[in-house]
């Protein structure tokens, strides 16, 4: 039995996603810092995951963290996996797309204390955004 409700060969990933796209979604890759069109984004909608549209976050989670890439204080319930990370000689939380297990980035303990004092450092290429009706 598949894990994810979204399941596809690397094939399928390669024709759908762009270069970028896949190096970071599917290969657990990291853009540049600074360089995401969604890290000093703040319009009001929702953030979906790029590889499958899965909602992942809601814009009032979103913060500027000055750590580079977009940051959210709470995720969607039940839309994140998480899964311990021990690369680079660090112990890190990764966080997937609970819906197809596409790579979005980390979870740490450092965000805003007046919330939930989490900070989803999410790569800009791995969501996209949908804008609230007006």
């Amino acid at each position: 039995m598949a894990k994810y409700n979204i399941n596809k060969t690397d094939a399928e990933w390669k024709q759908e996603l762009s270069p970028e796209e896949y190096y970071v979604l599917r290969q657990k890759g990291t853009e540049r810092p600074h360089t995401g069109a969604l890290n000093l984004h703040f319009e009001k909608g929702e953030y979906y995951c790029k590889a499958c549209n899965a909602k992942l976050f809601e814009s009032s989670n979103k913060f500027e963290s000055g750590c580079g890439w977009p940051s959210f204080d709470e995720a969607v319930e039940g839309a994140i996996e998480y899964i311990r990370d021990t690369t680079h000689g660090m112990v890190r939380t990764e966080t997937v797309c609970a819906n197809c297990g596409s790579h979005l980035g980390h979870v740490f303990n450092d965000g805003p204390r007046e919330t939930t004092g989490q900070r989803y450092c999410i790569n800009s290429v791995s969501i996209g955004f949908d804008k609230a009706g007006e």
